[in-house]
Protein backbone atom coordinates (compact mmCIF):
# COMPACT_ATOMS: atom_id res chain seq x y z
CA UNK A 1 0.00 0.00 0.00
CA UNK A 2 1.17 3.63 -1.24
CA UNK A 3 1.42 5.80 2.15
CA UNK A 4 1.01 9.72 1.80
CA UNK A 5 4.69 10.36 1.64
CA UNK A 6 4.84 8.09 -1.36
CA UNK A 7 2.38 10.07 -3.10
CA UNK A 8 3.00 13.10 -2.27
CA UNK A 9 5.89 12.46 -5.22
CA UNK A 10 3.01 11.41 -6.98
CA UNK A 11 1.22 14.68 -7.33
CA UNK A 12 2.63 16.60 -10.62
CA UNK A 13 3.62 15.66 -13.70
CA UNK A 14 5.86 18.14 -15.85
CA UNK A 15 6.75 17.27 -19.86
CA UNK A 16 8.07 19.46 -22.25
CA UNK A 17 8.87 19.34 -26.06
CA UNK A 18 9.78 21.49 -28.86
CA UNK A 19 8.47 22.20 -31.86
CA UNK A 20 9.60 23.50 -35.00
CA UNK A 21 6.73 26.34 -35.16
CA UNK A 22 6.38 30.06 -33.87
CA UNK A 23 5.22 29.85 -30.59
CA UNK A 24 2.30 32.01 -31.04
CA UNK A 25 0.79 28.64 -33.45
CA UNK A 26 1.61 26.74 -30.43
CA UNK A 27 -0.18 28.98 -28.02
CA UNK A 28 -3.42 29.12 -30.64
CA UNK A 29 -3.11 25.30 -30.55
CA UNK A 30 -2.74 24.46 -26.50
CA UNK A 31 -5.44 27.04 -25.88
CA UNK A 32 -8.43 24.81 -27.23
CA UNK A 33 -9.94 23.29 -24.13
CA UNK A 34 -9.66 19.76 -24.61
CA UNK A 35 -6.77 19.59 -27.62
CA UNK A 36 -5.74 16.70 -25.58
CA UNK A 37 -8.77 14.19 -25.43
CA UNK A 38 -7.80 12.23 -28.24
CA UNK A 39 -6.19 8.74 -28.73
CA UNK A 40 -2.45 9.81 -30.37
CA UNK A 41 -4.47 11.56 -32.93
CA UNK A 42 -5.73 15.40 -33.13
CA UNK A 43 -9.17 15.71 -34.10
CA UNK A 44 -11.88 18.66 -33.93
CA UNK A 45 -14.19 18.69 -31.30
CA UNK A 46 -16.98 19.99 -30.97
CA UNK A 47 -16.85 22.98 -28.13
CA UNK A 48 -19.94 24.73 -26.31
CA UNK A 49 -18.64 27.31 -23.93
CA UNK A 50 -20.34 28.56 -21.18
CA UNK A 51 -18.23 31.85 -19.28
CA UNK A 52 -14.92 30.12 -18.71
CA UNK A 53 -16.53 26.23 -18.60
CA UNK A 54 -16.66 24.33 -22.21
CA UNK A 55 -18.28 21.17 -22.77
CA UNK A 56 -15.95 19.26 -25.05
CA UNK A 57 -17.60 16.98 -27.49
CA UNK A 58 -14.69 14.14 -28.71
CA UNK A 59 -16.26 11.69 -31.04
CA UNK A 60 -14.59 8.82 -29.69
CA UNK A 61 -14.47 9.37 -25.89
CA UNK A 62 -17.81 11.05 -25.09
CA UNK A 63 -18.15 14.54 -23.51
CA UNK A 64 -15.83 16.44 -21.05
CA UNK A 65 -16.16 19.79 -19.22
CA UNK A 66 -13.40 21.70 -18.72
CA UNK A 67 -12.47 25.41 -16.94
CA UNK A 68 -10.46 27.89 -18.65
CA UNK A 69 -8.39 28.79 -15.40
CA UNK A 70 -6.24 30.77 -17.47
CA UNK A 71 -5.25 32.36 -21.12
CA UNK A 72 -2.62 34.24 -20.72
CA UNK A 73 -1.53 34.35 -24.51
CA UNK A 74 1.10 34.34 -25.98
CA UNK A 75 2.81 32.13 -22.87
CA UNK A 76 0.23 30.30 -20.53
CA UNK A 77 -3.09 28.14 -20.90
CA UNK A 78 -4.39 26.56 -17.68
CA UNK A 79 -7.67 23.95 -17.47
CA UNK A 80 -9.32 22.03 -14.64
CA UNK A 81 -11.22 18.89 -15.68
CA UNK A 82 -14.80 19.37 -14.09
CA UNK A 83 -17.95 17.55 -13.67
CA UNK A 84 -18.11 13.88 -12.13
CA UNK A 85 -16.38 12.93 -9.06
CA UNK A 86 -14.94 15.09 -6.13
CA UNK A 87 -11.80 16.12 -7.26
CA UNK A 88 -10.02 17.34 -10.32
CA UNK A 89 -6.22 18.30 -11.73
CA UNK A 90 -5.01 21.12 -13.01
CA UNK A 91 -3.38 21.19 -16.30
CA UNK A 92 -1.00 24.05 -17.10
CA UNK A 93 0.46 24.67 -20.97
CA UNK A 94 3.34 27.50 -21.19
CA UNK A 95 4.97 27.90 -24.68
CA UNK A 96 8.27 29.62 -24.60
CA UNK A 97 9.56 30.81 -27.80
CA UNK A 98 13.46 28.98 -28.68
CA UNK A 99 15.87 28.95 -31.21
CA UNK A 100 14.21 27.11 -34.34
CA UNK A 101 10.61 27.08 -32.80
CA UNK A 102 9.44 26.77 -29.91
CA UNK A 103 9.33 24.62 -25.96
CA UNK A 104 6.09 23.37 -25.23
CA UNK A 105 5.93 22.38 -21.51
CA UNK A 106 2.99 20.84 -19.34
CA UNK A 107 2.64 20.84 -15.88
CA UNK A 108 -0.79 18.27 -14.72
CA UNK A 109 -1.15 18.79 -10.29
CA UNK A 110 -3.23 17.49 -8.10
CA UNK A 111 -3.28 13.88 -8.19
CA UNK A 112 -3.03 13.64 -4.73
CA UNK A 113 -6.19 15.12 -4.10
CA UNK A 114 -7.89 13.14 -6.38
CA UNK A 115 -10.81 10.31 -4.84
CA UNK A 116 -10.56 7.05 -4.67
CA UNK A 117 -7.67 5.01 -3.44
CA UNK A 118 -3.75 5.53 -3.32
CA UNK A 119 -3.69 2.97 -5.72
CA UNK A 120 -6.53 4.74 -7.66
CA UNK A 121 -4.88 8.02 -7.84
CA UNK A 122 -1.66 6.53 -8.67
CA UNK A 123 -2.91 4.47 -11.58
CA UNK A 124 -4.04 7.93 -13.10
CA UNK A 125 -0.75 9.33 -12.21
CA UNK A 126 0.88 6.97 -14.26
CA UNK A 127 -1.80 6.81 -17.29
CA UNK A 128 -1.61 10.53 -17.55
CA UNK A 129 2.04 10.48 -17.38
CA UNK A 130 2.68 8.40 -20.28
CA UNK A 131 -0.66 10.57 -22.11
CA UNK A 132 1.60 13.57 -21.88
CA UNK A 133 4.05 11.89 -23.82
CA UNK A 134 1.74 11.02 -26.38
CA UNK A 135 -0.30 14.43 -26.21
CA UNK A 136 2.96 16.41 -26.81
CA UNK A 137 3.50 14.76 -29.80
CA UNK A 138 0.25 15.10 -31.25
CA UNK A 139 1.09 18.87 -30.32
CA UNK A 140 3.72 18.95 -32.16
CA UNK A 141 3.08 17.29 -35.30
CA UNK A 142 -0.24 19.68 -35.06
CA UNK A 143 1.81 22.43 -35.23
CA UNK A 144 4.80 21.65 -37.36
CA UNK A 145 2.12 20.89 -39.71
CA UNK A 146 0.30 23.50 -39.91
CA UNK A 147 0.77 26.43 -42.60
Amino acid sequence: MTDSTDLAVFDRIEKSIDIAAPADRVFEFVSEPGWFINDGEYRAHEIERDGDVSLVRDPVHGDFGILTVALEPPARAAFRWVGEGAGSTLVEFSVEAVDGGARLSVVESGFASLPGSDADRRAAYEGNSQGWDIELDVARTACEGAA
